[in-house]
């Protein structure tokens, strides 16, 4: 059963607790990300580009 009182307290401790990044925090995740990005269509493209030269696409 969902117990609606402690989901609420604990939100709010989360909410007291987080905070907002700063700009080198930003920063760094946001290079973390775009390389992850990156890496993840690289490695579709050359899926994409074995299954293309051995014809099974």
């Amino acid at each position: 059963m969902l117990d609606i009182g402690k989901f609420l307290s604990d939100s709010k401790r989360v909410l007291l607790i987080a905070r907002k990044p700063g700009w080198d925090e930003f920063k760094t995740m946001a290079k973390i990300t775009g390389l992850g990005i990156i890496v993840i269509g690289a490695i579709g493209f050359f899926v994409l580009l074995f299954f293309t030269l051995i014809g099974l696409k």
